[in-house]
Order: structure tokens, then sequence, then C-alpha cells
């Protein structure tokens, strides 16, 4: 499983070009039932609007989406895809909302109209680097508690939780392609005198 780059929650954000309003909408999703509920949603809350054009990219499958919803072919739906790529997001799908004003923009006009449209949306999202790490457990005694924690920048461990009580008890996040090294450092610091828990694979934020 590799790593990869998406966001943590809905976001949006708006711009006006020649009277063209242009409302850019992002949400993470997983499957493209949920990108097709997306979708739906938008195009409910904007049944007014002159175009709702998406794309959308899973992991699932490997799958990429996107419709012009009646701009010309090409200058609505591949440019909001290609900004979705060039930002390096997966498990995303994004709607431009476009309201026409009267002025035509032509092809590159709505090209570019459309790609800043996904990018603001982009823009305002915040961003999570999803990586395969384990959930590991610590348990040790307060003396070697400094030399442990010490490492940590080395393996870009991350801290969930410490609790101090007769021992010192620490709930970590350790990227998969260092578990193996650092269980062994940890092992080494301390001569074997802690506990050590890791549980199942699982993709956690690392932004």
């Amino acid at each position: 499983m590799e790593d990869y780059s998406t966001i943590k929650a809905f976001a949006s954000d708006t711009f006006t070009e020649k009277k063209s309003r242009f409302i850019g909408y992002i949400c993470p999703v997983k499957t493209e039932d949920e990108a097709v509920d997306f979708i739906n949603k938008i195009r409910a809350e904007h049944r007014k609007a002159t175009h709702n054009v998406y794309a959308y990219i899973l992991r699932e499958g490997n799958a990429s989406r996107y419709s012009d919803d009646g701009e010309p072919q090409g200058t609505a739906g591949v440019p909001v895809l290609d900004v979705l790529r060039k930002e390096g997001l997966t498990d995303i799908c994004c709607v431009v909302t476009r309201y026409f004003g009267g002025i035509l923009l032509g092809g590159g006009g709505l090209v570019r109209a459309y790609s800043y449209s996904a990018k603001i949306a982009v823009d305002a999202a915040e961003r999570m680097i999803m990586c395969s790490s384990y959930p590991v457990e610590i348990r040790t005694d307060y003396n070697l508690y400094g030399k442990i924690t010490y490492i940590f920048p080395e393996f870009e461990v991350k801290t969930v939780s410490t609790d101090f009580g007769t021992d010192v008890t620490m709930k970590l996040l350790v990227k998969k392609a260092f578990a193996d090294e650092f269980k062994k450092k940890i092992t080494d610091i301390t001569n074997g005198r802690q506990i050590f828990v890791q549980g199942d694979e699982i993709f956690e934020n690392f932004a």
C-alpha cells in the first residue's frame, strides 16, 4: 500500500470572471458512489446554475472521471481533473458550478476559469498525507523516557499520547518504512527493558 495525499474535509471558494460566477467545491471521497452522491448534492443545491462540471480521482480501482456538463469539450472537466492530478491528490471529488454572466469566455478563457476554480477549492482545503503506518505502544520507566523520545525525529514518529503513571506509556504512530528499524533501535537503547506492542497496519495522516 502506497502513501497518498488527500484532503481532510469539504471546502469551497468562489470567484467571478467577466460576470460569470464560478464556485469550486471539493470533498474527500473513497468510492464512486460517494463521488456521485457529492456531485448530485451540489447539483441539487444549484439547479439554476448553467453548468456543474466535475472531476474525481479514486484509489479504489485507480478510477478517474470527469464531465464538461455542456461546456465545449475539453474546456471544463479535463482542466479540473488536471489540477487534481498536478496537486497529487486522490480520493477526492471536485465540482465547479458556473452561473453564466452573459459574456462568452472562449475556449482558453474557460480552461483558465475552471482550472482556477479547482485550484482555489484545493487551496481552501486542509491537506492530509496518508502514510502506511503502525500504531505502537511503548511502556517504560522514567529513566529511559528521554532516551526513547530523543530518537523520534530520526524516524519521523508521531506521538498520539503520553501517560505518566507508575511507568511512562507512549502511544505512537510509526511509518511502515521505519517500523523494523525503529523497533530495533528502541530495543538497543533500552537493552530490552521496555514493553513494545505493535498493532495492525493502518493509514494515518502525517501532514
